[in-house]
């Protein structure tokens, strides 16, 4: 028996040979070196051959070759950009991820990162936008939560002191 069997899905492992044409397990992979055609060992020039790094077409170095035409401008798409249909990778803006860490540390300079990462992520576009709004968020609230206990703190100091003034007959 052979596989695939007759009339089935072609094997996802085997390379794919041209239309028509039998699988070769001794045709070498399309991607494979060519044989040397001399005695030269693998990697190494023929005699004949310049040696590396040397101009073969007599031109001087940064002068193009005029038999060589240069690639399609589209061939390496513009510096600084991905590939064709990809969107470019952006970074997120520093500040962002400071206020979402000092949300949890000290929350009042998270409110004023957040403010200054989200006037820097409209002005330069960077990512973080997320990141800025919830440590303002989590700023917002820890700073609310952080005056709520000093007062009830010091409500607690008051009566503490008013009650053991009340109890020590009214001498402090």
């Amino acid at each position: 028996m052979t596989y695939p069997p007759t009339g089935g899905p072609p094997d996802p492992y085997q390379p794919q040979q041209p239309y028509g044409q039998p699988y070769d397990p001794n045709a070498p992979y399309p991607t494979d070196p060519p044989a040397p055609t001399s005695d030269q060992p693998y990697g190494q020039p023929p005699a004949s051959a310049q040696p590396y790094g040397q101009p073969t077409t007599g031109q001087p170095y940064g002068q193009p070759s005029p038999y060589q035409q240069p690639p399609p401008s589209y061939a390496y798409g513009a510096p600084g950009y991905g590939a064709p249909g990809y969107a470019p990778v952006t970074s997120t803006n520093t500040l962002a991820i400071l206020a979402l860490v000092f949300a949890f540390v000290f929350s009042p300079a998270a409110i004023v990162l957040g403010h200054l990462a989200k006037k820097q992520i409209r002005q330069t576009g960077e990512q973080g936008e997320g990141l800025a709004t919830a440590g303002l968020w989590l700023g917002y609230i820890f700073t609310i939560l952080g005056l709520l206990a000093c007062a009830v703190y010091v409500i607690v100091i008051v009566i503490a002191v008013g009650n053991a003034a009340t109890n020590s007959g009214g001498t402090f």
